[in-house]
């Protein structure tokens, strides 16, 4: 059915009409998308440009911002180096507290103090003094139950009183040699003291432990005394069981007038025991070698050094090492020295020589 619209010079058709009115739609759509899309594609860039901007000002702000810290820090520390103290080396802070210079002097003074003793400057020595020189020292090892040897002694070949005296006098000094208790003061050393004020024969080693044990010891705090107080040729060590000849005794030292480097007794070796719980056991049993022998030594009943040993036992005391036994631990020390070992059997008071100077009682 065809639907005519009137107008001016004629009619159209409705059907006409709607299908160009559709085909104008379908002209303007594409149109309208193009232009859209158009607009879209051209802001894009715009916005991406925009954030790179801004991403690169962050970044140079960053690191800006880290270049100052680091030079911040950096003058920090300089200045942080520059005050920290400076550190000082051992020698630099004993120099700085004088202390080099003091140990110098101590050094000199112990080397000055050495070259004394070995020249006879010692203190307490009368002999010395004097420039007198006594022919010997003899040494009485005893102990605190001894006090009836003593007298056994007194009363026999050890002169006392006057005769005392007369002998001192001839250059030969005697004495009992004794240390000090382990409880320092008590009843035994308060006796000793007292015996001493009677008979002013002792020889009083106040820095030596009367003991068993310590007897190895002895010998070096006897042997520094003696040289300390007296200024003799020779020096006499004799145990408390021993019976003397003086006489005969002075005439043997006076035909070593002047001998240096003089040890003399009755030398003997032997073997060393190593079972623990045996008579004269060694607990160093291992430093005498595979022989377990004992070297060349003088009995411990009777010895004699010359005065030039007796000053090296003085001088080295402190570092002399002992043994078991007094009579190896003495002839350890000679073995290390220029020493002269004389073996004389009159000085073995266990023979059975007839010209021999001492008896075991």
């Amino acid at each position: 059915m065809d639907i005519g619209v009137g107008g001016g010079g004629g009619r159209l058709p409705i059907r006409e009409t709607l299908a160009s009115a559709l085909r104008k739609e379908r002209r303007s759509k594409p149109h309208s998308k193009s232009s859209g899309s158009g607009s879209s594609s051209s802001t894009v860039p715009l916005v991406m440009g925009f954030l790179s901007c801004l991403a690169w000002l962050y970044v140079a702000g960053r690191l800006w911002q880290d270049s100052q810290n680091r030079i911040l820090l950096t003058s920090l520390l300089e200045k942080n180096l520059n005050n920290v103290p400076k550190v000082l080396t051992t020698d630099e802070k004993l120099r700085s507290l004088g202390c080099n210079d003091i140990a110098r002097r101590i050094v000199e003074a112990e080397m000055d103090l050495t070259l004394a003793k070995s020249q006879g400057y010692l203190r307490g020595n009368a002999s010395a003094s004097s420039g007198k020189k006594l022919l010997a020292v003899i040494g009485v090892y005893t102990g605190f139950g001894s006090h009836l040897k003593r007298n056994v002694f007194r009363g026999s070949w050890m002169p006392t009183g006057d005769a005392l005296k007369k002998l001192e006098e001839r250059g030969v000094i005697i004495r009992f040699v004794i240390g000090r208790s382990a409880n320092r003061g008590d009843s035994l050393d308060r006796n000793i003291d007292e015996e001493n004020r009677r008979t002013k024969d002792f020889l009083i080693l106040e820095s030596h432990e009367e003991a068993t044990e310590e007897v190895p010891r002895k010998a070096k705090f006897f042997f520094s005394a003696a040289v300390e107080m007296w200024d003799a040729e020779f020096y006499v060590k004799v145990d408390d069981n021993i019976n003397l000849q003086i006489d005969a005794l002075i005439e043997i030292l006076e035909s070593r007038h002047g001998s240096q480097g003089l040890y003399m007794g009755c030398m003997k070796s032997g073997s060393v025991i190593t079972e623990e719980g045996k008579q004269w056991y060694e607990p160093e049993w291992w430093k005498f070698g595979d022989s377990k022998t004992y070297f060349r030594h003088a009995s411990g009943s009777l010895f004699i050094l010359s005065n030039n040993l007796a000053r090296y036992i003085n001088t080295n005391s402190a570092s002399l090492a002992t043994y078991a036994h007094d009579d190896t631990t003495v002839g350890s020390w000679m073995m290390g020295v220029d020493s002269t070992h004389v073996d004389d059997d009159r000085l073995c008071c266990s023979s059975s020589r007839q010209e021999k100077v001492c008896s075991v009682v």
